[in-house]
């Protein structure tokens, strides 16, 4: 099968870095993680294991043919593994297509199934990164932006901050070392900070995995 990204230098990158900017990190979201938090996987199978209960109780409740119940569950059933199965299919290809990049300088975000974007993020851009963990070990981390430019929320989706409609925040989603991430471009942001802002920093350090979410705010970088 043809990869849909030769045209990249560096797969999620879409052209050759500068001289002095350096590939520090590259990742894409666990897709199992992305099928339970992005499309809600969890829900789908709950609400169709209440409709098949509820479906086989009112039969027995009743008095009516449990054969006939017994069918409808099955058919019932049937929907639900269809279901599932665009579910794991739209998270495998959101993973296969997506790849976020920490540079030297700036955050990059390649995604898009039908239609391929990159969302290029200075440093200069980030004002505050915050991580989210989640009950499977993966988590998220929401970059809130500074200046003018906002992005839209819908071209954003499914890499943004959930329900920041009005000024959306970019979202590296379900990765599987949150923390690390983390760590890393706090150290990265340190690194191109001129002196007098380093006393903004607070970096996320592998300590911030013991909690639901950590805030850290970069402060204003340099271009």
């Amino acid at each position: 099968m043809s990869d849909d990204f030769d045209f990249e230098p560096v797969p999620g990158l879409p052209a050759a870095l500068p001289e002095g900017e350096t590939l520090l990190w590259q990742g894409s979201p666990d897709w199992l993680s992305v099928a339970r938090h992005v499309y809600h996987a969890g829900l789908v199978i709950g609400y169709f294991t209440v409709l098949i209960a509820w479906r086989l109780f009112s039969a027995y409740w009743t008095g009516a043919d449990m054969t006939a119940a017994t069918g409808s569950a099955l058919t019932i059933s049937v929907v639900v593994a269809i279901v599932m199965g665009l579910i794991g299919l739209l998270a495998w290809l959101t993973t296969r297509t997506t790849i976020y990049s920490i540079t030297s300088q700036r955050v990059l975000m390649r995604y898009g199934i039908a239609l391929s974007l990159t969302v290029n993020l200075p440093f200069s851009r980030i004002g505050s990164a915050d991580l989210a963990l989640n009950r499977d070990r993966t988590g998220n981390i929401a970059l809130k932006l500074i200046g003018d430019g906002k992005l839209g929320y819908v071209h954003l989706w499914p890499h943004v901050r959930a329900w920041y409609l009005k000024d959306p925040q970019p979202m590296m989603r379900s990765l599987p070392q949150p923390a690390s991430v983390a760590n890393l471009l706090s150290k990265a942001m340190l690194e191109r900070l001129p002196e007098a802002s380093r006393t903004a920093i607070v970096a996320a350090d592998a300590a911030t995995a013991q909690g639901a979410t950590s805030s850290a705010p970069f402060g204003a970088a340099s271009a």
